[in-house]
């Protein structure tokens, strides 16, 4: 069997064991990259090994690491209430200050499955207290944080500007940005349109309760760690964008000083590290670094070129991104599908900046399927609904999302500029 095979087979067998079975993907990467690397490929540790990414490493745990410092002194709860506050009683704005919110969050550098679990059992009990639909509102907050998860300081974004660096094309992060922002707020406006006066079948057990809805306590004063903590993320804001610094090491500066301003309260903001993603994002790019020095990316993507015209194969990646990421890690799909675009876009007309946004865009738009984190914390906490008719819901926006989304990404992003 040919290296070929056996490298795009064993990638396909991890993503399906990833995703049927509770086990990290990257940690079937490493594994599969040694066993690989030494066997299929003939080449040596040090060879597998250098395409560990260091400096995106060094983002993801300085990051979050800030955030977990910020969580704990509660300034992620008081932008929050902030928001939250910007209502004053009219109800119908409530989901489009949360897609703004989520926005923020994720722009800022928070993981969009952190903003979104951070925000959706807010934003359900306010579905439930005002009687606005909770798949209006859930979908909302997942858009809200998609909007804002390709800046140039979120996670997502640094991950696809980075592997871009290291190749002879050129994506300008703004652009990136505006294009996943725009994508995903018009999405917004279409679901509000759609689902703002539907309403749900309701749980017959479900019955009002008296507590106070998140958000609607009194505003408290900032301390003084909250403000600390503010002027930080607006430091680290201006660095990283202004005097273009490493990301990573501000804000592992900036959770540090913050840290032992407030040591008892800190003492385990470590925990926040999502060491998850790190494994991950560690693993699948070791791996795909690992292909691409021997070759099997170039050949792979020479196959794919040779299928035919380069926007129908641009469309049809598009396509197959967000099949398997409705079902899949968006970021392994990521660390995985731009490689194999690089080739085709060097040897065509189309647009780079316009096919990584399109990819981008289709790869996380469908990770509202309940078989995502994303849905999946909208449909656990959904209150006064029937589960299995939400369910059923959930899951047809989902399929609404996949047939129509890669048409709009690569509509609006791949066919104007190409």
């Amino acid at each position: 069997m040919s290296p070929e095979l056996v490298s795009v087979g064993a990638l396909l067998v991890m993503f399906v064991v990833g995703t049927v079975l509770p086990i990290n993907i990257g940690i079937l990467a490493f594994v599969a990259s040694f066993a690989i690397g030494t066997t299929a490929l003939n080449m040596t540790e040090d060879q597998i090994f250098e395409g560990f990414p260091v400096e995106l490493f060094l983002t993801i745990v300085g990051v979050t690491y800030l955030f977990a410092v910020a969580r704990r002194n509660g300034t992620v709860d008081l932008l929050v209430a902030a928001g939250v506050r910007l209502v004053r009683g009219r109800t119908s704005l409530i989901p489009w200050v949360l897609f703004l919110l989520a926005g923020v969050l994720t722009s800022l550098g928070t993981f969009t499955p952190a903003a979104v679990a951070i925000l959706v059992p807010i934003a359900m009990n306010f579905a439930f207290r005002y009687d606005i639909n909770p798949l209006m509102t859930g979908m909302m907050v997942i858009s809200g944080a998609h909007a804002g998860a390709f800046s140039p300081m979120a996670v997502s974004g640094a991950l696809v500007l980075g592997m871009v660096d290291d190749t002879e094309l050129s994506v300008a992060p703004a652009t990136l940005f505006f294009a996943s922002f725009a994508v995903n707020l018009l999405l917004s406006v279409l679901t509000f349109a759609a689902l703002r006066r539907r309403t749900m079948t309701a749980d017959p057990t479900a019955r009002p309760e008296q507590e106070t809805a998140d958000g609607d306590t009194a505003a408290q004063p900032a301390t003084w760690h909250q403000w600390a903590t503010l002027a930080a993320l607006a430091g680290l804001v201006v660095c990283a964008l202004g005097f273009r610094m490493p990301i990573g090491v501000l804000a592992l500066a900036a959770g540090a000083l913050l840290a032992l301003l407030d040591m008892k309260r800190q003492e385990k903001a470590v925990d926040g590290i999502s060491w998850h993603t790190l494994l991950l994002v560690g693993g699948m790019m070791t791996y795909i670094a690992m292909l691409e020095h021997a070759g099997i990316i170039e050949k792979i993507s020479r196959h794919a070129a040779d299928f035919g015209a380069p926007l129908v194969v641009a469309l049809l990646l598009c396509f197959t991104v967000a099949v398997t990421s409705a079902f899949a890690s968006s970021t392994a799909i990521l660390t995985a599908i731009i490689p194999i675009a690089v080739p085709l876009l060097l040897s065509s007309h189309l647009s780079s900046t316009g096919l990584i946004a399109a990819l981008a865009v289709s790869t996380t738009i469908v990770d509202v399927s309940p078989f995502s984190t994303n849905g999946a914390l909208v449909l656990s906490n959904a209150r006064g609904v029937e589960r299995r008719g939400f369910y059923r819901q959930v899951l047809g926006y989902t399929c609404g999302i996949v047939a129509a989304g890669p048409v709009v990404a690569w509509g609006a992003l791949v066919l104007p500029w190409s």
